[in-house]
């Protein structure tokens, strides 16, 4: 860096940050940069821009990605807007409040094996009997009885984007929805994203297709969850070897006063009790959600715990044909505080808030005709012009898939207040999407138009 000031290394950091809206890694970042630095040196520079708000970091280790404030706006309203709609129990916020303490202050602990031990299938309960009957009147969907696994394949293109999208943006993925469907359906990676984050969302699209092929077969034994794992994990391990194999090496858990197990020999029986109890539980929802507490307190594989435990909830979901949990519109902030309860206090009460309401939007989004859903969206309806204006615009100009994701981005920060930006991108992709034979009248749009539209956008 001879020659250069510090302020003028920091503005380049800058600059190369400003070509990739989207987000770019550190090591995308050294590539661009045209004086060479080291890698060391790069990462201080990027922690002093986000410590003095210059840039926004998404996601941590090799996750991490930067982009500048002004892009960051629309979606950290967003995600602060859906933390305000998310309601906490008493409970629940004394555990978010501790978790928000820094570190440093909190208490380390290490894995307590008594949490698992005192569960008993059927007697104990993280669910109650109220709680367990409101998930089962809002996840049953109005189908006959019906083989294990027919709801899920018959939403199954939906469920692939949803679950996909939502349980990698919760790891710090930074694609949108637009690019998520575009990449399951045409394996189009998106412009400006690192591979990294191509391959999470396809590892996703195979671990959700294994689980509703094969409905008939999975359950809480070896086969799935180490397959499961093995799918997700899929190279993004340093090790390659490691996926859908147990830990047998140390972990540590960033920003977290929690110090997981790390006896190989006491790894693998924790695991295999949390199969054994969780085979046992007779209650789908109980089950759902026993394995997404205990399986990443756990930690029982090298990385990826989480995914595989959001997934895994799913298998009783799927094999009883009920409406499966998508995690639409969950705050990543408050389901990482919450995981952090589990991790730190053995306390589930912030991860249950999460859990049930993010399975009352699931159930509400997949559920087939169910007229007790509520009220009209009034965000849609407040936007209902807008809406309809760019949705008509963007098909009778024959937007392609890839156009659309940058056009509807720069049609919001025009014409969008900054707080609804994010939610209103997001809906527009979602109307984009849905759009059939059976429903683009809506927009005022020609048959003709339409039609040369649906080329434009099946050939990318």
């Amino acid at each position: 860096m001879a020659g250069r000031t510090p302020e003028e290394a920091l503005t380049a950091i800058e600059d190369a940050v400003r070509t990739h809206p989207a987000g770019v890694s550190a090591p995308d970042i050294m590539q661009a940069l045209a004086t060479p630095v080291p890698l060391r040196t790069l990462q201080y520079r990027l922690k002093h821009l986000v410590t003095h708000k210059r840039l926004i970091k998404d996601g941590e280790g090799r996750w991490a990605r930067y982009r500048l404030p002004a892009l960051a706006t629309g979606r950290e309203a967003h995600e602060a807007a859906q933390e305000a709609v998310l309601p906490l129990s008493k409970e629940g916020v004394l555990v978010r409040d501790y978790i928000r303490q820094s570190p440093a202050i909190r208490t380390p602990v290490g894995y307590n094996r008594k949490f698992l031990d005192q569960y008993r299938p059927n007697v104990s309960f993280y669910l109650t009997d109220e709680e367990r009957a409101h998930l089962a009147v809002i996840g049953r969907p109005q189908i006959a009885e019906q083989p294990a696994g027919t709801y899920a394949k018959q939403i199954l293109h939906r469920l692939l984007v949803d679950l996909a999208w939502n349980s990698s943006r919760l790891e710090g993925n930074t694609y949108s929805l637009l690019d998520t469907k575009r990449l399951i359906e045409l394996g189009d990676a998106a412009e400006g994203h690192g591979y990294l984050e191509a391959q999470m969302i396809l590892n996703h699209k195979d671990a959700i297709e294994f689980l509703v092929s094969a409905a008939d077969e999975i359950g809480f034994n070896r086969y799935t969850i180490l397959n499961l794992h093995a799918l997700l994990a899929n190279n993004l391990l340093a090790d390659p070897s490691a996926a859908g194999r147990l830990r047998y090496i140390a972990v540590g858990i960033e920003r977290s006063a929690y110090h997981p197990l790390e006896v190989p020999q006491l790894i693998e029986e924790a695991f295999d009790q949390i199969l054994a109890t969780a085979t046992a539980i007779r209650d789908p929802f109980e089950q759902a959600f026993f394995v997404m507490v205990q399986l990443p307190y756990l930690q029982p594989f090298d990385d990826v715990n989480k995914r595989v435990s959001r997934l895994a909830a799913n298998i009783s979901l799927i094999r009883s044909n009920l409406s499966p949990l998508s995690f639409t519109d969950v705050p990543r902030q408050t389901y990482t505080e919450a995981i952090l309860g589990v991790y730190e206090l053995t306390k589930i009460d912030l991860l249950k808030d999460v859990f049930i309401w993010a399975y009352e939007r699931s159930a509400a989004r997949y559920a087939a005709v169910r007229q007790s859903i509520g009220e009209p969206d009034p965000f849609r309806l407040r936007y209902r012009e807008q809406l309809g204006e760019l949705i008509a615009d963007l098909v009778r100009s024959c937007a392609s898939r890839r156009d659309a994701v940058a056009r509807i981005a720069s049609w919001s920060q025009k014409g969008i207040v900054s707080k609804d930006r994010a939610r209103f991108v997001q809906l527009a992709e979602e109307e984009l999407t849905s759009l059939h034979e059976g429903n683009f009248a809506r927009y005022r749009i020609r048959p003709s138009e339409f039609a040369a539209w649906q080329r434009a956008w099946k050939s990318g």
